[in-house]
């Protein structure tokens, strides 16, 4: 895949992604923000339902943040095994097109989600700088390192369609069952409307970025 995907120039790409140091890095970075979010998690607002209150099968889905870095960490790591060789030498299977893709729709919705949820409830964040300027600062980080997936990877309609029941079904139980993210405010209508939009808006935005295959090797 040697063509441009998205508005990352390449060349950052192939830095940090072809090269051992800043490969590694990239993985202990989110690493590190992982537990920092599973640590929020834990340490949730009293009154809220916390980490501790939700089965452990559904924690993936509770902790929205931390499952978006967990899955763009795996999906960074399957390039481990190809440090030193470019990009476009990098293998396409199906269990990695649908790794890639829905790595990439998580990273994008939660890093736009959080700066929508601040705002519908601005009152109960700003301006702390960490509560509201941090935490969206952050978050849009998720979106940036989003924007390295279409270098390594492609997409089917099959991981498309997955990503999109999986996002939707994320938000069934997130506002029809109460395992939405810990909030200052009662979501109300207006959050579990964006919410939706953001999870069509996320599988857009990896239909674009990423290029459809039509067939994939089954096996690397």
């Amino acid at each position: 895949m040697s063509e441009q995907r998205g508005p990352l120039p390449r060349r950052y790409a192939r830095y940090y992604l072809e090269q051992t140091p800043s490969l590694v890095w990239l993985l202990v970075v989110n690493a590190v923000a992982m537990l920092v979010g599973v640590r929020f998690y834990v340490e949730t607002m009293p009154g809220q339902k916390q980490l501790a209150d939700v089965s452990t099968f559904l924690w993936p889905l509770f902790a929205d943040s931390p499952a978006a870095l967990f899955l763009m960490t795996l999906s960074v790591a399957t390039l481990l095994p190809f440090l030193g060789k470019s990009l476009d030498e990098v293998p396409l299977t199906v269990p990695l097109a649908y790794l890639h893709t829905i790595a990439l729709v998580w990273l994008v919705k939660m890093g736009l989600w959080t700066v929508v949820a601040l705002n519908i409830g601005f009152d109960a964040y700003f301006p702390a700088p960490w509560a509201y300027f941090g935490i969206i600062i952050t978050h849009l980080g998720f979106v940036a390192e989003g924007l390295l997936v279409p270098h390594y990877a492609r997409t089917t309609k099959g991981a498309l369609v997955t990503a999109l029941v999986l996002a939707l079904g994320n938000d069934v139980l997130d506002y029809g069952f109460g395992y939405h993210p810990p909030l200052r405010y009662d979501p109300g209508l207006v959050l579990p409307l964006a919410t939706v939009a953001l999870s069509v808006l996320s599988v857009g935005i990896a239909w674009r970025l990423l290029p459809v295959e039509k067939s994939v090797q089954k096996t690397s």
